[in-house]
């Protein structure tokens, strides 16, 4: 399936998911390299929400730059067109976790998020256009924080998110794969 069919059979939870899925679509229309970072207003990044097998627990890891919870997640590398294969090498480079997989039950896309990346010394601000799947882990599977990139790596239980203040996109999607357990 390609990445506009994939967007197009897309179920949206809520308006502000439909709202992000439209400028999607109409971005990866207007550009033939999506993924391509060189593309100044944005480009599609790829994530993953990591359940454990027994779907328990959620991997979250504390971004150092962004200071705050998040799924492991970032950009594609030049030749990569897939989200499905960036979020797992995401997963793999961040979290040190090989053998995660996709949910049986869950669609090929669980969610899409737009969100703005605040300027730094090197780069103006710009969209992530994020396409977001959901992934599972062995439970007692060992991690390995990236170190130049997060503060922290954890599994938590569903009980011990609520303090993290997490943005209402990622609650969203964490809602969509606690249902598919």
């Amino acid at each position: 399936m390609s990445l506009l069919e994939a967007l197009g059979a897309h179920v949206p939870a809520d308006r502000e998911e439909a709202a992000d899925l439209a400028q999607i679509i109409t971005f990866v229309k207007a550009h033939e390299s999506p993924f391509d970072r060189r593309i100044v207003a944005g480009h599609l990044t790829a994530s993953a929400l990591v359940l454990s097998a027994s779907g328990a627990r959620v991997l979250l890891l504390h971004h150092r730059k962004l200071s705050r919870w998040l799924q492991p997640g970032g950009h594609a590398e030049p030749g990569e067109r897939e989200g499905l294969v960036v979020a797992r090498r995401e997963v793999r480079e961040e979290t040190g976790l090989a053998d995660v997989a996709p949910h049986p039950r869950a669609p090929g896309l669980l969610d899409v998020d737009v969100h703005e990346i605040p300027a730094r010394k090197d780069e103006p601000a710009h969209l992530h256009l994020d396409l977001r799947y959901l992934l599972v882990a062995p439970d007692g599977a060992a991690l390995e924080r990236q170190l130049e990139e997060t503060n922290a790596l954890r599994w938590f239980a569903w009980s011990e998110l609520a303090p993290l203040g997490l943005d209402h996109g990622l609650r969203r999607a964490l809602q969509k794969a606690r249902a598919l357990f």
